[in-house]
């Protein structure tokens, strides 16, 4: 056990990076050119036993502050801490309370400290934040770019000896060989470096649900059993077998989130400050944080951090594990950062400085990023998250990176900034690389005509390399719509045409939380459901997001990158899940008034496992419940969302809650025990040993086609050799076709499949001139298929065939 027995500020090397500091504004014109290497800097690093801490600090200088009224704060434990686990969630730790004074050059604090304790596997390292006296007030200021919040985003920065984390990892190997002959994974030449190529097909992962404690450790130990299960040629469960077949995984965000004013506290100090003398002790009452959220309220501070919530132990570790358990199965699986620095949620503000703030915005808080250090510290957070070993990053709404011209009075796509972002240079195992770099980007959204005149296609213009989500990927795609497939075609052919760096698939966290949100009509309506998709929500919802003509269009037939849910790869509920929101959350869940409809039969209400905190609300039959929460969606749309105001309408109308008189208090209750059981029914651990064992490994062998043939990736030849397009007339069903040959000849491959619609009877080899009459065998079928002959051909809504045929 590490117990520094002193911790001082080391005179001389402080005053050496002050000099340093002042070297770069020597040595650059560019205000952001000296942000850029002064930002690097920031943040504390260990390194030779001692720690280097830099702050930026305008408030403290516009406000003038007095240096001797400023100091860096540690916290020390005076014993050894026990990591997190199953069993310990809440500790009380002693703490010694050290203030050090500290150095300030410009709108900057520098220290170097000898003494504090870094965090490593085993054991909290020593926690640090600014403190100073205005006043006589005390205030704080955190670490924006620190690598661990063990106590969450609102707590201190804690020391992480990161030089250590990455010796010790166990993909160092992987990295090191990138841009050589035994390189893991296929680069590219980038300006000097290796660039990781692009995956062949990918899936989306939500960390809080995707294992039973959703944490970062449980998904690293279940990539650990598969590898073991398939270096031993062990028989793969359902659960398993919806994994594979996949050559990156996409995250979604994993970055420490706000937390909710009232209900969220994980840390405090118990005792008066100490004098600036400091070596005081004091109790430090440290839970681990329980936040439930999609991952994309984040507040921009720590964001070089993983996120408390889904780490297990409370240790950045777990995120180098589960990319190590990654990259170290047989065929290594690509992980991919979904990085969305586009906007902040709306208490960043009471942990940044104002600086960092443009004003409100349509997701919380708009940043100026056209702030020469706000611009360098974005761009270095994303650096160092990337640097725990991710191979890709997708930027969330990079339409949203924006900034504004007085001129003219108009908004910008900050294009420059997004370079920016491409540039960003990784190391990790002592190899500099540039990951795989994928956009979304809807721009012009929000522009009222943003669907038809999107072209998703600026940024791949930029940047020949990077990859788009595609037209169908994006949000408002409901593929559970009657109709969806015909009326996207222009949308899908365009895939087909030129979508060989696009990211496609239908699946994914926004595409079916929008699905659960279309109310399910009983009959032929308008914006009718798809009736042949099943029988009930369930039926329907599982099949439409996880259907095999689907899967096989999108895997075995068209170009660019597919990429699925595993969710609904697992059939499992899914829905906007989220206890951080102490303003709209009421709204919140009153807008997903349908996902019952969709996802909840009575059957599954009434199961002891599930909505126990519902049911101790009083809400005993899920059709109660269902009508309750229709309520409160029309009731809050009439009051404009006025909780007390909705709290008596939905008195007078009638309530389940078991109580005596409806209160906001009571509404905010009941919508925050609906996140947390909604959250609980949506762990895949409920479902997965539920998966037909056939169809899961069927969908297993559909990726594997592609994985097999990554010269699919490229368009298809519509106006040459090959072949897409529907059965005209559609005459009730909806029948697409395809032909293509490989790059050398030597196979082609001829894809049907029922899109929507009742069964209907082809002739796939007369589709089209291109296709030849024999020589096809049988790739793929999905379940259901009778018989796949190649010159009557009866499919059912979701079926298809693949057929291949060998040329010598």
């Amino acid at each position: 056990m590490f117990v520094a027995e002193h911790i001082q500020l080391l005179t001389g090397p402080t005053e050496d990076l002050c000099e340093w500091h002042r070297q770069r504004r020597e040595k650059h014109d560019d205000d952001f050119e000296v942000a850029k290497e002064i930002v690097s800097r920031l943040g504390a690093h260990y390194r030779d036993g001692v720690a280097e801490i830099g702050f930026w600090t305008p408030e403290i200088v516009k406000d003038g502050v007095p240096h001797d009224d400023v100091y860096l704060e540690v916290l020390t434990p005076t014993e050894s801490v026990e990591v997190f686990d199953d069993g310990v969630d809440q500790q009380t730790i002693e703490v010694r309370r050290d203030r050090l004074p500290i150095y300030r050059e410009g709108e900057y604090h520098w220290a170097v400290v000898e003494g504090m304790q870094p965090g490593t596997r085993e054991q909290f390292g020593a926690l640090y934040q600014l403190v100073y006296r205005q006043d006589g007030e005390w205030h704080t200021i955190q670490d924006p770019l620190a690598y661990s919040v063990p106590f969450g985003v609102f707590g201190p920065a804690e020391l992480i000896d990161l030089e250590t984390l990455d010796a010790e990892r166990s993909d160092r190997e992987y990295f090191q060989t990138l841009g050589t002959d035994e390189e893991p994974i296929p680069t590219n030449e980038d300006d000097g470096l290796p660039r990781i190529d692009p995956a062949t097909s990918m899936v989306e992962i939500h960390p809080g649900t995707a294992t039973e404690n959703g944490s970062l450790g449980g998904l690293a130990r279940r990539y650990e059993r598969i590898g073991e299960k398939l270096r031993s040629d062990e028989t793969l469960t359902a659960g398993e077998h919806i994994h594979l077949g996949y050559d990156a995984i996409q995250l979604m965000p994993i970055e420490p989130i706000t937390e909710h004013r009232d209900n969220h506290d994980f840390w405090r100090v118990e005792g008066e400050r100490v004098a600036p003398q400091g070596g005081e002790t004091a109790e430090l009452i440290a839970e681990q944080p329980d936040l439930i959220n999609w991952g994309y309220d984040i507040v921009i501070r720590a964001f070089s951090a993983p996120n408390p919530a889904i780490l297990e132990t409370g240790r950045p570790h777990e995120l180098v594990d589960f990319i190590a358990a990654c990259h170290d199965l047989p065929d290594p699986i690509r992980v991919v950062f979904d990085i969305a620095l586009g906007h902040a949620e709306g208490r960043a503000d009471e942990l940044l400085n104002s600086e960092f703030i443009e004003g409100p915005g349509m997701y919380g808080l708009e940043l100026d990023y056209l702030h020469p250090v706000v611009r360098a510290i974005v761009l270095d957070l994303q650096r160092r998250k990337m640097d725990f070993g991710a191979d890709g990053i997708r930027v969330d709404g990079a339409q949203d990176f924006k900034y504004h011209d007085p001129g003219p009075d108009e908004l910008f796509h900050d294009d420059e900034f997004l370079a920016e972002m491409d540039a960003v240079t990784q190391e990790v195992g002592g190899t500099e690389y540039r990951p795989w770099m994928i956009y979304e980007d809807g721009r012009p959204w929000p522009r009222g005509d943003w669907e038809l005149a999107s072209t998703y296609r600026e940024l791949i213009k930029q940047h020949p390399h990077s990859f788009q989500w595609s037209p169908i990927t994006f949000a408002h795609n409901k593929p559970a719509l009657l109709t969806f497939w015909a009326s996207k075609w222009w949308r899908v052919f365009e895939v087909a045409d030129f979508g060989e760096n696009w990211i496609t698939g239908v699946a994914n966290h926004d595409t079916l939380r929008r699905g659960t949100q279309q109310p399910l009509p009983k009959g032929w309506e308008e914006d009718p459901i798809n009736p042949y998709l099943g029988d009930d929500g369930p039926e329907i919802i599982d099949e439409a997001y996880d259907q095999p003509s689907t899967n096989m269009l999108l895997h075995c037939l068209l170009p660019g990158v597919p990429m699925d849910f595993l969710n609904a790869n697992a059939h499992a509920p899914w829905s906007f899940m989220r206890d951080t929101d102490d303003l709209w959350n009421v709204k919140v869940v009153a807008e997903e008034d349908n996902v019952l409809d969709w996802h909840v039969p009575a059957e599954l209400y009434d199961d002891e496992r599930f909505f126990r905190r519902l049911k101790d609300l009083g809400i005993d039959e899920r059709d109660d419940l269902d009508h309750f929460v229709h309520v409160l969606r029309d009731v809050g749309e009439a009051t404009d969302w006025e909780l007390e105001d909705m709290a008596a309408t939905v008195e007078a109308l009638g309530t389940p809650l078991d109580v005596e008189t409806v209160t906001a208090e009571d509404l905010e209750r009941f919508g925050e025990h609906w996140m947390a059981d909604v959250n609980e029914f949506a762990n895949l651990a409920n479902w997965l040993d539920s998966l037909d064992e056939d169809r899961a490994e069927f969908m297993h062998r559909v990726r594997e086609f592609r994985q097999d043939r990554p010269w699919l990736l490229e368009d298809i030849d519509v106006d040459g050799t090959e072949a897409f397009d529907y059965v005209h007339p559609v005459d009730g069903t909806v029948v697409y076709y395809g032909f293509r040959e490989s790059p050398d000849g030597d196979e082609q491959i001829l894809f049907v499949g029922n899109m929507e619609g009742p069964e209907t009877t082809v002739e796939p080899t007369a589709l089209d001139e291109s296709i030849p009459e024999s020589g096809w065998e049988v790739a793929l079928a999905s379940p259901g298929v009778e018989s796949a002959d190649t010159d009557s051909l009866s499919l059912d809504n979701g079926e298809a065939v693949v057929w291949t045929r060998q040329n010598d």
